[in-house]
């Protein structure tokens, strides 16, 4: 009886996926897991390609919004060939003064946020990659890279990631592992999500520290 009921419970849950914003099928950047350190967790990347703007705007929410709205014209058409272009997850926002090499992420700089998608793994180079007809938008191939990763729920507003961000960096501490640079933000899911779905991490790059 009670297998029923959970499996039940389950298929509601799934069934109610698309009305309140959580991802289902979302193609993701793959990774492997190098390591565990508390709640945080060490990823490696392999190379990937995007499509990215730079935005100038008075807050990160607002950059993130124009950002993505140039972003999704491209992939719904706004491109050469009219091709519509699967979305894929996370959205990485980051600082311009830092080269972005992660999924959306977001911080703040004299220069702007960079926005970014990461574009399904059958485009396999830049130049495979539909030409954008918006001038604001650019493909770029990003290189592989070792992150340190925290994940949080909640709306990811500029006072909530940027508690994410600290607190990834302090986690990291005097431990094994170095923060490369600045932290930065990915996020996962539309902002209708119900806030305890949602899914944001804080990300900085990392290298291992040598002993003595």
């Amino acid at each position: 009886m009670l297998g029923r009921l959970l499996s039940a419970a389950s298929g509601l849950l799934l069934g109610a996926c698309s009305v309140v914003g959580v991802r289902s099928g979302t193609e993701e950047p793959r990774f492997t897991v190098v390591e565990r350190v508390g709640e945080v967790e060490i990823r490696d990347y392999a190379p990937r390609v995007a499509a990215e703007t730079l935005v100038e705007a008075d807050s990160e929410e607002a950059a993130r919004r124009e950002g993505f709205r140039r972003l999704a014209g491209y992939i719904f058409g706004g491109n050469r060939r009219r091709a519509r272009i699967a979305m894929t997850a996370p959205v990485a926002q980051g600082s311009a003064r830092i080269a972005m090499t992660a999924p959306v992420g977001q911080s703040a700089a004299p220069g702007g946020w960079m926005i970014r998608f990461f574009l399904p793994a059958e485009i396999a180079s830049a130049e495979a990659a539909p030409v954008p007809e918006d001038g604001r938008v650019g493909i770029v191939t990003v290189p592989g890279e070792r992150v340190a990763v925290l994940r949080y729920a909640g709306v990811p507003g500029a006072e909530a990631a940027a508690a994410a961000r600290a607190r990834l960096l302090e986690a990291l501490g005097a431990g094994p592992w170095r923060a490369e640079g600045e932290a930065f933000d990915w996020f996962y899911d539309p902002p209708w999500t119900l806030p305890p779905l949602r899914r944001n991490e804080a990300v900085v790059r990392v290298s291992r520290r040598t002993e003595g």
